[in-house]
């Protein structure tokens, strides 16, 4: 084995450093969603709120490995967006934004966290209203709920990516809404928030990627998005694109003064993960960061629309490939939803559910009558979170 292949097996989930830092990211972000969603109140401003999710993860982050002899980076691997209603993702605004929440408004929060690295990401759907979610709200967040249950046992060594592509479809169809398009779901790797092994959302001419088989001790964030709408999303206003990443591979000598004052500042500060416009100097970085991303130096995460009346619904979570079976680390428990359609009447979508996500131990040693191994299989089953939904 060369010294290469040595190093990154000792950065996979081999190692028990490793995954103890991809949980620990995934605790922190898993609190950082409970603490932006008990601050989520009528009239509440968004940006705050997104200001909110990040100081906490920053902060909580900040706290752990400060003793260790290697100094590690740490903190906000995805900067917190809520975007509300037909508003599909990466609405983060700038802090001059006056956008307010309203009751009745469908929230898709999403964020990442990273220890060394490691990132665990996570988004949710929450819908500003007392009592049980009902009618077309209900089917949209049910889809997505189900159609992410049934990723999370389809994403397991063995199985394609274009299984799981042609299940999640299926799965919204039943639901009455589409799997909105565009929306990809990568590996992670050790600061790598977008790996090269990729599951399609939907089958299109415009986006390929390659046929791949997940592998055991890989780490995937599953990104699941549904309507009631189309599915095709549209970029409205290119003004309201506030989250970027550095394309490392790129190099471009900018023209102006401002586009280099910030390309040093981005360099410096976020070299690799996703950031947010706010934590830069907002005067100088509107006209900058236009340059920066005309010349592909950035790559934007534009905030894309369905129609009015739309609803849309998003669920996102981080999945390790264990030895001994899939290990879901980010989630929240969703809301009581009562939808107008059901899944109980499709036997494949039933099987899918039924699968077990932990891996039977293979011989040795006596077992107690089924008990155990009975347990074992069942335990990663569909319960707490799409109990409502299966009803």
């Amino acid at each position: 084995m060369s010294d290469d292949e040595r190093e990154e097996r000792e950065l996979d989930l081999t190692s028990p450093d490793v995954v103890t830092k991809y949980k620990t990211a995934a605790e922190i972000v898993n609190k950082a969603l409970q603490v932006v969603l008990s601050e989520c109140k009528p009239g509440a401003k968004i940006v705050h709120l997104c200001e909110k999710g990040d100081a906490f993860i920053r902060e909580q982050t900040g706290n752990v490995y400060k003793n260790v002899k290697k100094k590690i980076e740490r903190g906000v691997a995805f900067p917190t967006c809520i975007s509300v209603n037909n508003t599909v993702c990466h609405f983060s605004p700038l802090s001059s934004d006056e956008t307010l929440l309203e009751a009745g408004d469908i929230l898709k929060i999403d964020m990442g966290c990273h220890i060394d690295g490691f990132i665990a990401v996570v988004a949710h759907t929450h819908v500003f209203q007392e009592g049980p979610v009902k009618g077309r709200a209900a089917d949209v967040i049910a889809a997505a709920n189900t159609a992410a249950e049934v990723a999370l046992r389809l994403v397991r060594p063995g199985r394609k990516n274009k299984e799981v592509t042609d299940a999640i479809q299926k799965v919204a169809a039943a639901y009455d809404c589409k799997i909105v398009e565009g929306v990809l779901s990568h590996q992670l790797k050790q600061f790598v928030i977008d790996g090269n092994k990729v599951v399609l959302s939907v089958p299109s001419g415009e986006t390929r990627v390659d046929d791949a088989e997940f592998e055991e001790n890989e780490v995937y964030a599953v990104d699941i998005v549904t309507s009631t709408g189309d599915g095709k999303p549209k970029l409205l206003d290119e003004r309201q694109t506030t989250i970027y990443k550095r394309a490392v591979d790129k190099n471009y000598h900018l023209k102006m003064k401002s586009s280099r004052f910030i390309f040093s500042e981005i360099s410096q500060k976020f070299p690799i993960m996703p950031f947010t416009a706010r934590a830069l100097e907002e005067k100088r970085a509107r006209l900058g960061l236009v340059e920066c991303v005309n010349h592909d130096l950035l790559q934007p995460y534009p905030v894309l629309h369905e129609k009015p009346g739309d609803f849309v619904a998003h669920i996102k979570f981080t999945v390790l490939l264990m030895p001994n079976g899939s290990d879901r680390i980010t989630s929240h428990p969703l809301q009581e939803l009562q939808p107008t359609k059901t899944v109980d009447n499709d036997p494949e979508i039933k099987a899918w559910l039924a699968l077990g996500t932990k891996t039977k131990k293979k011989g040795g040693g006596k077992k107690k009558k089924g008990k155990k191994s009975d347990k074992t299989e069942s335990s990663g089953e569909a319960e707490p979170m799409d109990a409502a939904s299966q009803e």
